[in-house]
C-alpha cells in the first residue's frame, strides 16, 4: 500500500535533488535526501526508500556517462573504498555518526578553502599543477569515502578530495564519479540486507519514484554536460563546500 499524498510532498522533492547529483552536479544536492524524506518517515526508512532508489539512478547514469571515465582513478580508489564499508560493517553498532558528519564536514570545508588560495595564487602568475595519481592517498580517501558512504551517507566530499585536483577532463571525472558510487551502492546492500536496514515492504514506494528519479538524473547528466569547463571545476568546488558546511552543522546539530 502506498503512503498517502503527505509523503509525497517530501518524497518528491528529496528524489529531485539525489536524481540531479546522479546525473553528475556534485554531492551536496544528495545530502539533502534523506533528511527531506526523514520529515515524514523515520531516517531508517527513509534510507531503505533511497537505496533502491539510488541503484535505479546509478544504472540511468552508468548508461548515460558509458563512455567517459578514467579508470586508473577507479582503480587506486575502489580497495579502499570496499575496505571501508567492511569495516563500516563491522563497526556500525559503535560508530557516532555525528561525530563522522562533522569531521568529514571540517575536512572538505577546508579542502575547498584551500582551493580558494589556489585560486587566488593563480590570479597572481603562481600555476597550480594537476595532481598526479598517488596510491597511498588514494587508499585513504577512497576507504574514508566507502566508510562514510555506508555509516553516514557521506563518501562524496572524500572522494572529490582526492578526485577533484587530479584536473580529469570534466565528462571523464562525471564518469568516474558515476562509476565510483554505482559500485559502492551495489556493494552495500548486501551489509544493509545483514544488518535488517532494508524492508522489502518500502520497495513499492521505491518503485513508485522511479520514473521521477529516472527524469531527475537525466536532467543533471544534461546540465553537466552542456557547462563549460572554465565553469565546471569551480561549480564542483562550490558543491563540495555546500556538503561540506551541511555535514558540519549536521554534526554540530546532533551533538547539541
Amino acid at each position: 500500500m502506498l503512503p498517502d499524498i503527505g509523503f509525497y510532498y517530501a518524497a518528491i522533492p528529496a528524489v529531485l535533488l539525489v536524481g540531479l547529483t546522479k546525473g553528475g552536479m556534485g554531492e551536496a544536492l544528495s545530502l539533502m535526501g534523506v533528511p527531506i524524506l526523514s520529515l515524514v518517515v523515520s531516517p531508517v526508512q527513509a534510507a531503505a526508500i533511497l537505496l533502491p532508489i539510488l541503484i535505479a539512478m546509478d544504472l540511468v547514469s552508468l548508461w548515460v556517462w558509458r563512455k567517459h571515465g578514467d579508470w586508473r582513478t577507479l582503480t587506486m580508489l575502489l580497495p579502499g573504498a570496499l575496505a571501508g564499508i567492511a569495516i563500516g560493517w563491522a563497526t556500525s553498532a559503535f560508530v557516532p555518526r555525528h561525530a563522522l558528519r562533522l569531521i568529514i564536514g571540517l575536512i572538505t570545508v577546508l579542502f575547498v578553502l584551500r582551493y580558494g588560495l589556489n585560486v587566488w595564487r593563480a590570479r597572481r602568475g603562481i600555476t597550480i599543477a594537476a595532481k598526479g595519481q598517488r596510491r597511498l592517498p588514494a587508499l585513504f580517501w577512497g576507504g574514508f569515502a566507502g566508510y562514510g558512504s555506508f555509516v553516514a551517507h557521506a563518501g562524496g566530499p572524500p572522494f572529490q578530495i582526492y578526485a577533484l585536483p587530479l584536473k580529469l577532463p570534466q565528462r571523464d571525472y562525471t564518469g568516474t564519479s558515476v562509476r565510483f558510487f554505482a559500485i559502492l551502492n551495489a556493494v552495500k546492500l548486501i551489509p544493509y540486507f545483514a544488518l535488517g536496514q532494508l524492508d522489502l515492504s518500502n520497495f513499492a514506494v521505491s518503485a513508485s519514484l522511479f520514473p521521477l528519479a529516472i527524469v531527475a538524473t537525466l536532467c543533471g547528466a544534461w546540465a553537466v554536460r552542456r557547462m563549460r569547463p572554465e565553469v565546471f571545476y569551480p561549480f564542483m568546488y562550490t558543491m563540495a563546500g555546500i556538503a561540506g558546511t551541511k555535514l558540519i552543522y549536521d554534526g554540530i546539530s546532533a551533538i547539541l
